[in-house]
């Protein structure tokens, strides 16, 4: 409900005038016999009457929708008040307070008391105004039948005010917050907008069954995924809903709201503490820059198009082999940021020619280089179309690169190019030897980036284990200690971005990924985070590590050092081996030929000699299943069928 606006000059006024009138009282500790001072005294409350309600009404009081006020309002008053008391203090010394002894003077008391009077009275009106209206909010609210939702919030900061500020606001959304829960001993007791701070993590228990609550909303979107998996296990334990709002890398608008409360997803539990970008950096080079984005359909290329919009480039250049992807994302950027020229190029890297004239065209100043195959076992199948794309095509970007004057240049790889084992892995590599190449051939700044497994990316093993917990289990495992890295999306994009910032040429940037995970924990927290239990409604079964699996993956192949840049949760390297150009396309001709001839032992032999670190699969020692493992497994139904794909190990 809102209250008109011609009723607030009405009530104004009458505050003006109790101000006056309060005080000549105070400051003569008079109130019956205050008539002559006031007599005497009109032309100040003539000067009142007329100045303040025209200030007021300039500095837009009766046009605020007093229901949200906030600071911003807050200081809008005390400026109104304030201009209010020095154009009636000018007045009065100017031309309207008596003369005596040929000076006119006026009680400064009285100016400093009726300013301090206003400010009370018409700042408390309007904060009356805003607690009357939430109230009939909640009055309304309930008259309709609606049943509020009792939350804690679990952290007492920024996102968790701005949620409660929202709440509030908004009683119609059906949350009644309760508290906050927050682990900072400094926080305890204190209040945020008259919702007080009950206690920490440890104490949701207690406060779940003190206060009915029905919901716990984690308001914490820098905090590690251990805090986020920790608050969810004590919430399960408790049986009470478990809620959050999206990490820091998904509010890089800056914004929070009710709509982005969601249940808990998989990358929370995987978050890891943020990594510092430098956004006003990433923007320098951006900002007015003609910038190319190749697989602009896919996952990783359509998030970088997305967050490098954000930073005001001249001109988008969205390349892509699929029409559809890249009409998908051009639609999108157009709805979003339609001040953007966006070009959409649909092209097969693999076209030398096409590429060429397309980098002669527009002239990018910035190329990120996300196109490519990356299917493990699919490119284990089709080791033409691996070498084609993922080398030749990067080759191809590349030479039009050198042609067309590109300053940057960052190749997206993958932590399976160390010490390769497989047809994909082998190919990145390959692509990282190419832009080392390019970067000491040309002088500019031509760097790759290097990342892990990324969480929700198309063919990534999240999805798959969602569609077998739909289909009722069971998930497969293909070994119990098999590990990866993980990161989210918008974290990998954040590191490509910044990647560009630090690199000088010939660099291989590897963001600090912190421990690995096992897949078997990730299928246990994403059947749990279903609503079931595992072993019990989903069964999770082993089907034994596949030929060119690895345990762990890797982040650094053999000579390569981590060392440090000027972020602390990025590392560079720089291959420990590096083939002539010479050698490099050689081997090359003599790897396509073999692919094409579908040789494997000549393809193995091509790729042995200009890879060192390779070893095909073939020759892998595949560790066997434990044999309480082994038997469990092969007990489960449609196990030795065959009838459910085993998860990977890598996404």
């Amino acid at each position: 409900m809102r209250v008109k606006g011609r009723y607030l000059p009405a009530v104004d006024l009458l505050c003006i005038s109790a101000a006056a009138v309060a005080a000549f009282v105070i400051r003569y500790e008079s109130l019956w016999r205050i008539g002559p001072y006031l007599v005497h005294n009109a032309p100040f409350f003539l000067a009142v009457l007329f100045v303040r309600p025209l200030l007021y009404h300039l500095f837009g009081l009766y046009r605020c929708w007093w229901r949200y006020a906030s600071v911003p309002e807050l200081i809008t008053i005390v400026q109104a008040v304030t201009a209010g008391s020095l154009i009636v203090a000018a007045l009065l010394f100017g031309f309207l307070a008596p003369v005596k002894g040929g000076v006119r003077s006026f009680s400064r008391s009285v100016l400093l008391l009726e300013w301090m009077l206003n400010l009370l009275f018409i700042g408390g009106v309007r904060f009356l105004l805003r607690l009357w209206q939430r109230q009939a909010g909640i009055r309304k609210a309930e008259g309709e039948g609606k049943a509020f939702t009792r939350v804690l919030i679990m952290g007492a900061g920024d996102a968790g005010a701005l949620i409660l500020r929202e709440m509030q606001n908004n009683p119609a959304l059906g949350y009644l917050p309760v508290g906050f829960i927050d682990d900072a001993p400094d926080k305890q007791g204190a209040q945020i907008y008259g919702v007080p701070v009950l206690g920490t993590r440890e104490d949701i228990p207690r406060l779940v069954r003190e206060h009915h609550v029905d919901e716990v909303i984690i308001a914490m979107p820098t905090a590690p995924g251990s805090a986020i998996r920790q608050v969810r296990a004590i919430c399960e334990r408790c049986q009470v809903r478990a809620k959050t709002i999206p990490g820091l890398y998904e509010l890089l608008s800056g914004t929070v709201s009710i709509s982005q409360i969601r249940e808990v997803k998989i990358e929370d539990l995987l978050r890891r503490e943020p990594v510092r970008t430098d956004m006003a950096a990433v923007r320098r080079y951006i900002s007015g820059a003609v910038v190319l984005v190749t697989g602009a359909g896919g996952s990783i290329g359509s998030e970088l198009c997305r967050q490098i919009a954000a930073a005001r480039p001249k001109e988008l250049l969205l390349l892509g082999h699929g029409e559809n992807s890249i009409y998908n994302i051009w639609l999108e950027l157009k709805e979003r940021f339609g001040h953007l020229p966006t070009v959409p190029l649909i092209a097969d890297v693999r076209d030398r020619e096409r590429i060429t004239h397309l980098l002669l065209k527009h002239r990018p100043q910035v190329i990120f280089h996300a196109a490519a195959h990356k299917h493990v076992p699919l490119m284990e199948l089709n080791p033409v179309e691996a070498f084609t794309t993922n080398v030749l095509g990067t080759e191809n970007l590349l030479r039009a690169a050198e042609e067309a004057g590109v300053d940057r240049f960052v190749l997206i790889s993958s932590d399976k190019a160390v010490n390769p084992v497989n047809i994909m892995g082998a190919s990145k590599h390959l692509a990282e030897v190419l832009v080392r190449h390019a970067a000491k051939r040309t002088g500019h700044r031509y760097v790759v980036v290097r990342f892990g497994n990324v969480l929700g990316s198309r063919g990534s093993v999240v999805p798959l284990f969602e569609r077998q917990i739909a289909a009722g289990g069971p998930v497969t495992v293909t070994h119990p200690e098999m590990t990866r890295y993980f990161m989210t999306i918008p974290e990998a994009v954040q590191l490509v971005l910044q990647a560009a910032v630090l690199g000088q040429g010939g660099e291989i940037f590897v963001l600090d990924m912190g421990e690995q995970i096992r897949i078997l924990d990730l299928a246990r927290d994403l059947i749990s985070l279903s609503g079931l239990t595992p072993g019990e409604d989903i069964e999770i079964v082993f089907t034994g590590v596949r030929p060119g699996e690895k345990l762990y993956e890797e982040l650094f192949g053999e000579g390569e050092e981590p060392l440090p840049t000027a972020h602390q949760q990025i590392f560079q390297t720089f291959p420990a081996h590096l083939p002539t150009e010479e050698e490099l396309g050689e081997g090359i001709v003599a790897i396509l030929r073999a692919a094409q001839a579908e040789d494997t032992e000549a393809l193995s032999l091509a790729l042995k000699q200009l890879i060192p670190s390779f070893c095909p699969a073939a020759e892998l020692t595949v560790p066997p299943l434990p044999e309480e493992v082994r038997e469990r497994s092969v007990q489960q139904p449609g196990l030795a069928s065959g009838a459910k794909a085993a998860a990977p190990g890598h996404a």
